[in-house]
Protein backbone atom coordinates (compact mmCIF):
# COMPACT_ATOMS: atom_id res chain seq x y z
CA UNK A 1 0.00 0.00 0.00
CA UNK A 2 1.72 3.15 -1.25
CA UNK A 3 -1.02 5.67 -0.31
CA UNK A 4 -4.29 5.68 1.62
CA UNK A 5 -6.65 7.96 -0.26
CA UNK A 6 -9.75 5.85 -1.00
CA UNK A 7 -11.66 2.80 0.21
CA UNK A 8 -13.20 2.15 -3.18
CA UNK A 9 -10.28 0.17 -4.57
CA UNK A 10 -9.02 -1.46 -1.37
CA UNK A 11 -9.13 -5.25 -1.27
CA UNK A 12 -10.92 -7.20 1.44
CA UNK A 13 -7.54 -8.57 2.56
CA UNK A 14 -5.95 -5.14 3.07
CA UNK A 15 -9.01 -3.72 4.83
CA UNK A 16 -9.16 -6.65 7.24
CA UNK A 17 -5.42 -6.45 7.92
CA UNK A 18 -5.76 -2.78 8.86
CA UNK A 19 -8.86 -3.41 10.97
CA UNK A 20 -7.21 -6.21 12.93
CA UNK A 21 -3.96 -4.31 13.33
CA UNK A 22 -5.82 -1.24 14.60
CA UNK A 23 -7.77 -3.41 17.04
CA UNK A 24 -4.52 -4.96 18.25
CA UNK A 25 -2.97 -1.51 18.73
CA UNK A 26 -6.03 -0.32 20.65
CA UNK A 27 -5.76 -3.31 22.99
CA UNK A 28 -2.00 -3.59 23.49
CA UNK A 29 -0.41 -0.41 22.20
CA UNK A 30 2.72 -0.25 20.07
CA UNK A 31 6.31 0.87 20.72
CA UNK A 32 7.55 4.04 18.97
CA UNK A 33 9.31 3.62 15.65
CA UNK A 34 13.08 3.39 15.94
CA UNK A 35 13.86 5.80 13.10
CA UNK A 36 12.98 9.51 13.08
CA UNK A 37 10.05 10.46 10.84
CA UNK A 38 8.21 13.69 10.09
CA UNK A 39 4.51 14.06 9.20
CA UNK A 40 3.10 17.00 7.23
CA UNK A 41 -0.47 17.58 8.40
CA UNK A 42 -2.00 19.82 5.74
CA UNK A 43 -5.47 20.74 6.97
CA UNK A 44 -7.13 23.28 4.67
CA UNK A 45 -10.52 22.65 6.30
CA UNK A 46 -11.64 22.88 9.96
CA UNK A 47 -11.13 19.70 11.98
CA UNK A 48 -11.11 18.64 15.60
CA UNK A 49 -11.25 14.83 15.86
CA UNK A 50 -9.37 13.95 12.67
CA UNK A 51 -6.52 16.44 13.08
CA UNK A 52 -6.02 15.83 16.79
CA UNK A 53 -6.16 12.05 16.48
CA UNK A 54 -3.59 12.13 13.68
CA UNK A 55 -1.30 14.20 15.91
CA UNK A 56 -1.76 11.82 18.84
CA UNK A 57 -1.22 8.81 16.53
CA UNK A 58 1.96 10.34 15.14
CA UNK A 59 3.36 11.21 18.56
CA UNK A 60 2.62 7.74 19.92
CA UNK A 61 4.62 6.35 17.00
CA UNK A 62 7.48 8.72 17.80
CA UNK A 63 6.80 10.78 14.66
CA UNK A 64 7.24 14.57 14.73
CA UNK A 65 4.19 16.41 13.34
CA UNK A 66 4.97 19.41 11.15
CA UNK A 67 2.25 21.90 11.93
CA UNK A 68 0.53 23.76 9.11
CA UNK A 69 -2.11 26.49 9.19
CA UNK A 70 -3.45 27.57 5.82
CA UNK A 71 -4.32 31.04 7.08
CA UNK A 72 -0.69 31.77 7.97
CA UNK A 73 0.97 29.89 5.10
CA UNK A 74 2.18 30.82 1.62
CA UNK A 75 -1.19 29.65 0.30
CA UNK A 76 -2.29 33.25 0.99
CA UNK A 77 0.43 34.38 -1.42
CA UNK A 78 -0.96 32.20 -4.18
CA UNK A 79 1.02 29.00 -3.65
CA UNK A 80 -0.75 25.94 -5.06
CA UNK A 81 -1.69 22.87 -3.04
CA UNK A 82 0.83 20.83 -5.01
CA UNK A 83 3.67 23.29 -4.38
CA UNK A 84 2.79 23.40 -0.68
CA UNK A 85 2.89 19.60 -0.45
CA UNK A 86 6.06 19.43 -2.56
CA UNK A 87 7.70 21.91 -0.18
CA UNK A 88 7.04 19.63 2.78
CA UNK A 89 8.34 16.65 0.83
CA UNK A 90 11.49 18.63 -0.06
CA UNK A 91 12.29 19.62 3.51
CA UNK A 92 12.01 16.06 4.78
CA UNK A 93 8.40 15.10 5.50
CA UNK A 94 8.03 11.33 5.25
CA UNK A 95 4.31 11.42 4.48
CA UNK A 96 1.48 13.88 3.87
CA UNK A 97 -1.89 13.97 5.64
CA UNK A 98 -4.27 16.26 3.77
CA UNK A 99 -7.80 17.52 4.33
CA UNK A 100 -9.32 19.83 1.74
CA UNK A 101 -12.68 21.08 0.49
CA UNK A 102 -11.76 19.98 -3.05
CA UNK A 103 -12.72 16.44 -4.08
CA UNK A 104 -9.91 14.17 -5.37
CA UNK A 105 -7.12 16.49 -4.17
CA UNK A 106 -5.50 13.65 -2.20
CA UNK A 107 -5.57 11.35 -5.22
CA UNK A 108 -3.99 14.03 -7.38
CA UNK A 109 -1.17 14.53 -4.88
CA UNK A 110 -0.66 10.77 -4.61
CA UNK A 111 0.05 10.66 -8.34
CA UNK A 112 2.58 13.50 -8.10
CA UNK A 113 4.54 13.03 -4.88
CA UNK A 114 7.23 10.53 -3.98
CA UNK A 115 6.03 10.08 -0.40
CA UNK A 116 2.81 8.48 0.92
CA UNK A 117 -0.38 10.55 0.96
CA UNK A 118 -3.20 9.98 3.44
CA UNK A 119 -6.63 11.40 2.68
CA UNK A 120 -8.07 13.05 5.80
CA UNK A 121 -11.23 14.09 3.95
CA UNK A 122 -11.65 15.61 0.47
CA UNK A 123 -14.83 17.62 -0.07
CA UNK A 124 -17.73 15.27 -0.77
CA UNK A 125 -15.30 12.59 -1.96
CA UNK A 126 -14.01 10.20 0.70
CA UNK A 127 -12.76 9.97 4.28
CA UNK A 128 -10.97 6.60 4.44
CA UNK A 129 -9.44 6.86 7.92
CA UNK A 130 -12.84 7.75 9.41
CA UNK A 131 -14.18 4.67 7.63
CA UNK A 132 -11.40 2.53 9.09
CA UNK A 133 -12.12 3.58 12.67
CA UNK A 134 -15.82 2.86 12.04
CA UNK A 135 -14.90 -0.62 10.80
CA UNK A 136 -12.71 -1.23 13.85
CA UNK A 137 -15.61 -0.28 16.12
CA UNK A 138 -17.99 -2.62 14.29
CA UNK A 139 -15.44 -5.43 14.45
CA UNK A 140 -14.94 -4.98 18.19
CA UNK A 141 -18.69 -5.06 18.80
CA UNK A 142 -19.88 -7.80 16.42
CA UNK A 143 -16.68 -9.74 15.55
CA UNK A 144 -17.67 -10.05 11.90
CA UNK A 145 -18.78 -8.19 8.79
CA UNK A 146 -20.30 -10.71 6.39
CA UNK A 147 -24.08 -10.66 6.44
CA UNK A 148 -24.43 -7.62 8.69
CA UNK A 149 -27.06 -5.05 7.77
CA UNK A 150 -25.54 -1.59 7.99
CA UNK A 151 -27.82 1.41 7.52
CA UNK A 152 -26.21 4.78 6.77
CA UNK A 153 -28.66 7.53 7.67
CA UNK A 154 -28.77 11.23 6.87
CA UNK A 155 -27.23 13.60 4.34
CA UNK A 156 -25.90 10.91 2.02
CA UNK A 157 -25.39 13.19 -0.99
CA UNK A 158 -22.88 15.48 0.72
CA UNK A 159 -21.15 12.94 2.98
CA UNK A 160 -17.67 11.63 2.23
CA UNK A 161 -18.02 9.34 5.26
CA UNK A 162 -21.05 7.66 3.67
CA UNK A 163 -19.14 6.93 0.48
CA UNK A 164 -16.02 5.47 2.08
CA UNK A 165 -18.09 3.30 4.42
CA UNK A 166 -20.44 2.08 1.71
CA UNK A 167 -17.49 1.01 -0.47
CA UNK A 168 -15.60 -0.75 2.32
CA UNK A 169 -18.59 -2.41 3.97
CA UNK A 170 -19.72 -3.83 0.64
CA UNK A 171 -16.24 -5.21 0.03
CA UNK A 172 -16.37 -6.88 3.44
CA UNK A 173 -19.68 -8.60 2.68
CA UNK A 174 -22.14 -6.37 4.53
CA UNK A 175 -25.54 -5.43 3.20
CA UNK A 176 -25.46 -1.65 2.95
CA UNK A 177 -28.72 0.29 3.06
CA UNK A 178 -29.33 4.03 3.04
CA UNK A 179 -31.96 6.35 4.46
CA UNK A 180 -32.51 10.10 4.35
CA UNK A 181 -34.41 12.95 2.75
CA UNK A 182 -35.12 12.30 -0.91
CA UNK A 183 -33.24 15.42 -2.06
CA UNK A 184 -30.13 14.23 -0.21
CA UNK A 185 -29.95 10.85 -1.89
CA UNK A 186 -26.83 10.04 -3.91
CA UNK A 187 -27.48 8.33 -7.24
CA UNK A 188 -23.79 7.41 -7.48
CA UNK A 189 -24.24 4.85 -4.72
CA UNK A 190 -26.03 1.69 -5.90
CA UNK A 191 -27.70 0.80 -2.60
CA UNK A 192 -31.32 0.40 -1.56
CA UNK A 193 -33.06 3.16 0.37
CA UNK A 194 -35.37 2.42 3.29
CA UNK A 195 -37.34 4.64 5.66
CA UNK A 196 -35.90 5.51 9.05
CA UNK A 197 -38.63 3.45 10.72
CA UNK A 198 -37.58 0.42 8.65
CA UNK A 199 -33.91 1.15 9.30
CA UNK A 200 -34.06 0.95 13.08
CA UNK A 201 -35.75 -2.45 12.98
CA UNK A 202 -33.39 -4.13 10.50
CA UNK A 203 -30.01 -2.55 11.27
CA UNK A 204 -27.22 -4.34 13.08
CA UNK A 205 -25.38 -1.03 12.90
CA UNK A 206 -27.05 2.35 12.45
CA UNK A 207 -24.55 4.89 11.17
CA UNK A 208 -25.90 8.42 11.57
CA UNK A 209 -24.61 11.43 9.63
CA UNK A 210 -24.87 15.12 10.37
CA UNK A 211 -26.32 17.53 7.81
CA UNK A 212 -23.36 18.86 5.80
CA UNK A 213 -24.52 22.48 5.67
CA UNK A 214 -21.13 23.74 4.47
CA UNK A 215 -21.34 21.58 1.34
CA UNK A 216 -24.86 22.54 0.30
CA UNK A 217 -25.27 24.83 -2.71
CA UNK A 218 -27.85 26.94 -0.92
CA UNK A 219 -28.26 27.86 2.73
CA UNK A 220 -31.14 25.98 4.31
CA UNK A 221 -33.22 26.95 7.31
CA UNK A 222 -33.88 23.71 9.18
CA UNK A 223 -36.70 22.91 11.57
CA UNK A 224 -34.64 20.73 13.88
CA UNK A 225 -37.53 19.10 15.73
CA UNK A 226 -39.30 18.25 12.48
CA UNK A 227 -36.13 16.78 10.98
CA UNK A 228 -35.51 14.62 14.05
CA UNK A 229 -39.07 13.30 14.03
CA UNK A 230 -39.03 12.48 10.31
CA UNK A 231 -35.46 11.38 9.65
CA UNK A 232 -33.54 11.17 12.93
CA UNK A 233 -33.06 8.70 15.77
CA UNK A 234 -35.75 9.45 18.34
CA UNK A 235 -36.15 7.73 21.69
CA UNK A 236 -39.07 5.74 20.28
CA UNK A 237 -37.05 4.54 17.29
CA UNK A 238 -34.07 3.56 19.44
CA UNK A 239 -36.36 1.38 21.56
CA UNK A 240 -37.28 -0.64 18.44
CA UNK A 241 -33.68 -1.46 17.49
CA UNK A 242 -32.33 -5.00 17.78
CA UNK A 243 -30.91 -5.86 21.18
CA UNK A 244 -27.35 -6.16 19.84
CA UNK A 245 -27.55 -3.19 17.44
CA UNK A 246 -25.18 -0.27 17.93
CA UNK A 247 -25.24 3.40 17.00
CA UNK A 248 -22.33 5.09 15.23
CA UNK A 249 -21.79 8.73 14.28
CA UNK A 250 -18.62 10.30 12.80
CA UNK A 251 -19.25 13.55 14.74
CA UNK A 252 -19.52 16.41 15.30
CA UNK A 253 -22.97 15.49 16.60
CA UNK A 254 -25.85 17.93 16.23
CA UNK A 255 -27.85 16.92 19.29
CA UNK A 256 -31.57 17.06 18.75
CA UNK A 257 -31.21 17.00 14.95
CA UNK A 258 -29.97 13.62 13.69
CA UNK A 259 -30.19 12.05 17.14
CA UNK A 260 -32.05 12.81 20.36
CA UNK A 261 -29.58 14.32 22.80
CA UNK A 262 -30.26 11.66 25.45
CA UNK A 263 -29.14 8.91 23.04
CA UNK A 264 -25.66 10.28 22.28
CA UNK A 265 -24.23 8.40 25.28
CA UNK A 266 -26.87 5.69 25.68
CA UNK A 267 -25.92 2.03 26.22
CA UNK A 268 -25.89 1.16 22.52
CA UNK A 269 -24.03 4.30 21.39
CA UNK A 270 -20.40 3.83 20.37
CA UNK A 271 -19.81 7.44 19.30
CA UNK A 272 -17.01 8.18 21.77
CA UNK A 273 -15.59 4.68 21.30
CA UNK A 274 -15.21 5.56 17.62
CA UNK A 275 -13.17 8.62 18.56
CA UNK A 276 -10.95 6.48 20.77
CA UNK A 277 -10.45 4.00 17.94
CA UNK A 278 -9.51 6.85 15.61
CA UNK A 279 -6.02 7.07 17.09
CA UNK A 280 -5.33 3.34 16.71
CA UNK A 281 -6.79 3.26 13.19
CA UNK A 282 -4.54 6.10 12.07
CA UNK A 283 -1.53 4.50 13.74
CA UNK A 284 -2.23 1.31 11.77
CA UNK A 285 -2.40 3.21 8.47
CA UNK A 286 0.79 5.17 9.13
CA UNK A 287 2.66 2.06 10.26
CA UNK A 288 1.58 0.13 7.15
CA UNK A 289 2.61 2.93 4.77
CA UNK A 290 6.02 3.34 6.41
CA UNK A 291 6.64 -0.41 6.36
CA UNK A 292 5.76 -0.63 2.68
CA UNK A 293 8.06 2.30 1.83
CA UNK A 294 10.91 0.58 3.66
CA UNK A 295 10.34 -2.62 1.66
CA UNK A 296 11.01 -0.89 -1.67
CA UNK A 297 14.01 1.13 -0.49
Amino acid sequence: MKHFVTMKDQSEEIILQLVKRADQISQKGIPPLEKQYFAANLFFEPSTRTKMSFIVAERRLGIEPLDFMAETSSVLKGESIYDTAKTFESIGANFIVIRHTQENVASQLARSLNIPVINAGDGTGEHPTQCLLDLVTIYQELQQFKGLKIVIAGDIKHSRVARSNAFALSTLGCEVLLTGKEEWRDDRLPYRYVTMDEAVEIADVLMLLRIQHERHDQHMVLDQESYLNKYGLTIDREARMKDHAVILHPAPVNRGVEIDSSLVECSRSRIFKQMQNGVAARMAVIESLIEDVQKVQ
